[in-house]
């Protein structure tokens, strides 16, 4: 007989159960329903960030530094979640929550004040400090107050937030963006803050009974890590083709240096083995379909609204389209084990480049916007999402899975600094890429359309790429442990 084992924060959750009601029922599932809500806001103020920045940028001007508001806001996420398990030790969850909510109301009210796309943007930064504390806290928290198999379905429904902010945040976005208060939008975001902090507060644990100190934060790699992001998004916003090439020179050497250093630290980023091997191949899957839903995110409603025609509202939830598909394809694979996990990892990466494709041949021609325009253009925007969900939830679980288990905790972390890190990646690349193609020079239709051409085709190389290290995840691996699943997560 297999005895319950009880969670730190009190909920005694019995090993035998696996189902939804096991994770939505009593204390666990207001647990469930606070831990989802720091993955909520994030993803909201996301969406609602992406709807309005064309409106900012018509009202306070900064057109060259468009992407630089998400690159800067990852960066600051890739910093909130790497202190993220240092802040959960020293106050437990519910001081750590509380925290980082009340940075991320300050960041808000911030960006609801800036006159500048400068101020816009450091604000913003603030913003991804504090969301990437919640987003990773609340990923973190899943192995310490979850039994093992109920992760996947926790990861699912924390990830699921993403769905509930593809209705949420274009709609706040493009009412407020349509009736010219972009700066509304920000502001309603701040009742949500406090309604989320309390509920943290009233149903979190104070403690996770964990005594264990966290290892020493890997101060020289994310400084590193920071300076090659922020080369190539100098690079962005140079017109001189010698200095775009010289960030970009420097981007590669600090990236080369970022792996030497994590390679030979003792205080590392990602756990042993991130960089060959079965893990090696799980995070370059990861990020190389990961990597597409950036410049859909960021540049979507900017192509919409330009060269097709669209009110902010509609061109936000078209752009949201693929983190409604990315939710349906995780959900729909939740539960699949063994082969059906593998051939849901082989489709993700071959979706992805499927609906990259349709994008590439869609989006930069102009158009009245008409349905016969903007229905292969949602169904893309699909397939793209549907595609990394499918496959999304199998391949985080195996990253917990074939880690050693004295890396466990790094490899939680993983979970959320890995798509961030790539976020910012992709919010840096796609800013240098659409500047090169004419986005601000010539500018205008005939620039926005170059810029559209570029990053679809350039983009879709990754999922390319991640059809090989799909296949060589196929390859025997070990066994996982009694009661865990080999790859069930989802979004």
């Amino acid at each position: 007989m297999v005895y319950p084992r009880p969670a730190p924060g009190g909920t005694i959750i019995p090993q035998a159960e696996t189902g939804w009601g096991a994770l939505l029922q009593g204390r666990t599932g207001l647990t469930s329903l606070a831990l989802s809500g720091g993955v909520g806001l994030h993803a909201i103020n996301l969406y609602i960030a992406t709807t309005i920045l064309p409106s900012v940028v018509r009202d306070i001007g900064g057109l060259p530094y468009y992407a630089w508001n998400t690159t800067v806001f990852e960066i600051a996420s890739i910093l909130g979640s790497a202190l993220s398990i240092r802040l959960l030790h020293r106050t437990g969850p519910r001081g750590a929550f509380g925290v980082a909510a009340l940075a991320f109301a300050l960041g808000t009210l911030a960006c609801g004040l800036a006159p500048t796309m400068l101020f816009l943007v450091a604000a913003r930064a603030i913003q991804g400090f504090s969301g990437g504390v919640l987003f990773a806290l609340s990923f973190a928290m899943i192995r310490l107050v979850f039994a093992e198999p109920l992760w996947p379905r926790a990861m699912t429904l924390i990830s699921g937030m993403w769905g509930v902010a593809t209705l949420i945040g274009p709609a706040v976005g493009g009412v407020f963006a349509e009736h010219g208060v972009w700066r509304g939008a920000f502001f309603a975001l701040l009742p949500a803050i406090a309604l989320f902090a309390a509920l943290a507060l009233a149903f979190l644990p104070g403690r996770t009974g964990d005594p264990v100190e966290p290892e020493v934060v890997p101060v020289r790699q994310l400084i590193v890590l920071t300076a090659a992001l922020l080369a190539i998004s100098a690079a962005s916003v140079s017109a001189d083709p010698m200095r775009q090439i010289a960030a970009s020179v420097a981007a590669i050497g600090l990236a080369a240096l970022l792996v030497g250093t994590e390679l030979r630290s003792r205080q590392r980023l990602l756990p042993r083995g991130a960089f060959a091997g079965t893990l090696g191949c799980l995070y370059a899957t990861l990020s190389l379909v990961a990597i597409t839903v950036t410049v859909i995110e960021i540049f979507m409603p900017l192509f919409l609204q330009t060269l097709h025609n669209q009110s902010p509202v509609v061109a936000g939830y078209l752009a949201a389209l693929v983190a409604a598909g990315w939710t349906a394809g995780s959900f729909a694979s939740a539960g699949a084990i063994g082969r059906r996990a593998d051939q849901a990892i082989l489709a993700t990466p071959l979706l992805t480049l499927t609906g990259m494709a349709g994008l590439f041949l869609l989006v930069p021609g102009k158009s009245a916007g008409d349905a016969i325009t903007l229905l292969p253009i949602s169904l893309s925007l699909i397939l793209v999402g549907l595609g990394v969900g499918l496959g999304w939830p199998h391949l985080l679980t195996r990253v917990l899975l074939a880690a050693d288990p004295d890396d466990q905790e790094r490899a939680a972390a993983s979970l959320t600094t890995v798509p961030v890190i790539v976020s910012a990646l992709g919010a840096a690349l796609t800013g240098m890429v659409a500047n090169l193609a004419g986005l601000t020079d010539p500018g205008g239709d005939s620039g926005t359309s170059a810029a559209a051409a570029w990053l679809f085709a350039v983009f879709a190389i990754a999922p390319a790429l991640a059809i090989i290290t799909a296949v060589r995840l196929m390859r025997p691996r070990r066994a996982p442990s009694p009661g865990a699943s080999t790859g069930l997560r989802s979004d």
